[in-house]
C-alpha cells in the first residue's frame, strides 16, 4: 500500500532538532513517530511517541523498530547504507538507499550532477598524497580539500593555496579519500528546497540566500535577491535533480550563483534543511509537513509563501537572547531542548516575516 493512514506510524533515522520538528508535524498531522537514534534525552526524543536508543548497525533494534513502524524516513545523511540494506526488505524507506549511497559521498555526487549536465566547481577524486598533488597541478590554487564521506559545518575540510604545505593538508584531513574542489568567487549562496512523493509530483520552495558565519549557517533570506531567469534555472535544475536520483522525500539543493549569474551546485541534503526553517511561518505548507506528507505517501501541498522572512540561527550563548527575541511580537522562536549551549552549537532560531513585496531585513 502506497499511502500510509494517519494514525500509523513514521520511523525517523536520527535525533536532532530536524527530527524534533518532523515529529511536532508528524503530530498535527495525525501520526505517531519512532525515533532511532543514540540520545534518550535528545531534541526528537523529546517529543515522539518511541525512541530506540541503538547504533546504527545494532541488526536486533533495526529489527524491533522495523516491526513497530509503518515507513521510515531520515532527518540526518549520515547513516550507515548498511542500515538502509537491512531496513528496505522489512519496510519502506523513503528516501532509499540510492539517494543516500549518491548524497553521503562527495565524489559520488558531483559526478551524478555532472551526469545531467548540472554544473559544479571543477572538482578531482583525491586517494592519496600523489592524487592531491595532481589535483592541485590540474585544478590550481586557491581550493578546498573535502572529505569524501561525513563532513558538515566547514568539519572536515582544508583550504589549499599556493603556501600551503600539500602533506600537511593531506594528515589534517586523517588521509582518508577525498575531494579537491576548485574555488569558485561567487555572488552569493542559494538554496532550494524540493518534495518529490511517490507518485513523481514535486513542489518546491522558492530560492533562498544563506549567509554563513564560521562555516555555520547564520541567516537565511527569504526569498533571494536575484534574477527571475537565475531563480528559474536554479529551481528547474532541483526539479530535474529530484527526478532523476529517484527521490522520495524532502531534499535541499545548495547552489553558488557567480557574479556572472551562472548556478553551481555544491551539495544536496535528502532531508529537511536548516535554510528550510523559514518555511514554518511563512509557507502555506512548512518543509518539515512536506517531509511527512512524502513519507507517508499522501498528496504533496503548497509549497507557497505567504510572507517573506528572515531566519537566523541561535548558535551557542545565542540562546541566552530567549527573552529579548521574546519580547518583540513580530519574531517566532524555536528552541531545541538542548541541554549545555556550546561554541558551533545550534540550540534554536529564530524567524520574523515581512509583507510580499517588502525585502527581509535583518
Amino acid at each position: 500500500m502506497t499511502m500510509i493512514a494517519p494514525g500509523s506510524t513514521i520511523g525517523i533515522l536520527g535525533d536532532g532538532q530536524l527530527g524534533r520538528m518532523m515529529a511536532l508535524a508528524a503530530a498535527e498531522l495525525g501520526y505517531k513517530t519512532h525515533i532511532y537514534g543514540q540520545d534518550p534525552n535528545s531534541p526528537a526524543a523529546q517529543v515522539s511517541t518511541a525512541v530506540t536508543i541503538a547504533q546504527y548497525t545494532d541488526e536486533e533494534a533495526l529489527r524491533k523498530f522495523a516491526s513497530a513502524v509503518d515507513v521510515v524516513t531520515l532527518e540526518f545523511e549520515n547513516i550507515p547504507t548498511e542500515t538502509l540494506d537491512f531496513l528496505e526488505p522489512i519496510v519502506p524507506v523513503r528516501p532509499g538507499k540510492r539517494v543516500l549511497e549518491i548524497t553521503q559521498d562527495r565524489h559520488l555526487e558531483k559526478s551524478f550532477l555532472n551526469s545531467l549536465g548540472a554544473p559544479t566547481a571543477p572538482f578531482a577524486n583525491v586517494e592519496s598524497l600523489n592524487d592531491l598533488r595532481d589535483g592541485i597541478a590540474r585544478i590550481g590554487t586557491p581550493a578546498i580539500l573535502k572529505t569524501r564521506r561525513f563532513g558538515y559545518d566547514g568539519k572536515g575540510q582544508v583550504k589549499i593555496n599556493a603556501a600551503t604545505e600539500i602533506d600537511d593538508a593531506w594528515k589534517e584531513i586523517g588521509e582518508q579519500p577525498a575531494i579537491l574542489e576548485g574555488f569558485v568567487p561567487f555572488e552569493l549562496e542559494i538554496s532550494v528546497i524540493v518534495a518529490r512523493g511517490v507518485n513523481g509530483d514535486i513542489q518546491s520552495y522558492l530560492p533562498v540566500e544563506n549567509r554563513h558565519k564560521n562555516h555555520i549557517l547564520d541567516i537565511t533570506l527569504a526569498p533571494a535577491e536575484i534574477l527571475t531567469v537565475v531563480s528559474d534555472h536554479a529551481v528547474d535544475l532541483s526539479h530535474k535533480i529530484a527526478d532523476h536520483i529517484d527521490l522520495i522525500g524532502l531534499m535541499a539543493v545548495e547552489i553558488f550563483v557567480t557574479p556572472e549569474g551562472e548556478v553551481l551546485v555544491n551539495e544536496l541534503a535528502p532531508r529537511p534543511h536548516n535554510s528550510g526553517h523559514w518555511t514554518i511561518e511563512g509557507c502555506t505548507t512548512s518543509q518539515f509537513k512536506q517531509s511527512i506528507r512524502a513519507a507517508a505517501g499522501l498528496p504533496l501541498a503548497s509549497a507557497e509563501r505567504h510572507s517573506n522572512a528572515v531566519m537566523r540561527n541561535l548558535i551557542g550563548d545565542d540562546i541566552d537572547h530567549w527573552q529579548e527575541i521574546l519580547s518583540h511580537p513580530d519574531m517566532s522562536l524555536h528552541l531545541y531542548g538542548k541541554a549545555e549551549a556550546r561554541e558551533g552549537r545550534k540550540m534554536g532560531h529564530v524567524t520574523r516575516l515581512f509583507p510580499l513585496g517588502t525585502p527581509p531585513k535583518v
